[in-house]
């Protein structure tokens, strides 16, 4: 499973009803089981982004369709990148030509 890291800031509309976030975090997390994405982490941050997500999935297709459809309810913007462990990583960078 890949892994990935959504950084998520809140709209006007979904900081207006903040309040309402730990419902639409459970939300989130049932959504993502039906696209295939498993939630690992999910943080209130301060500093540039609201909210950080650890999630892995199977594919990239996985997580686009997750990000997709929780933003289009309004309350959401994601950012998402691709994560990779420092073991995979590590053998990327030894198979360099």
């Amino acid at each position: 499973m890949a892994t990935f890291i959504l950084r998520i800031d809140w709209t006007d509309q979904g900081i207006r009803s903040v309040k309402d976030a730990p419902k639409r975090s459970r939300a989130a997390k049932e959504l993502a089981k039906t696209l295939g994405v498993d939630i690992k982490e999910v943080y209130l941050t301060s500093g540039e982004h609201d909210i950080l997500v650890l999630a892995e999935a199977p594919l990239g297709d996985h997580i686009t369709k997750f990000a997709l459809a929780l933003s289009s309810l309004g309350n959401i913007r994601t950012c998402t990148s691709r994560a990779w462990p420092e073991a995979e990583w590590t053998k990327l960078i030894s198979e360099l030509p």
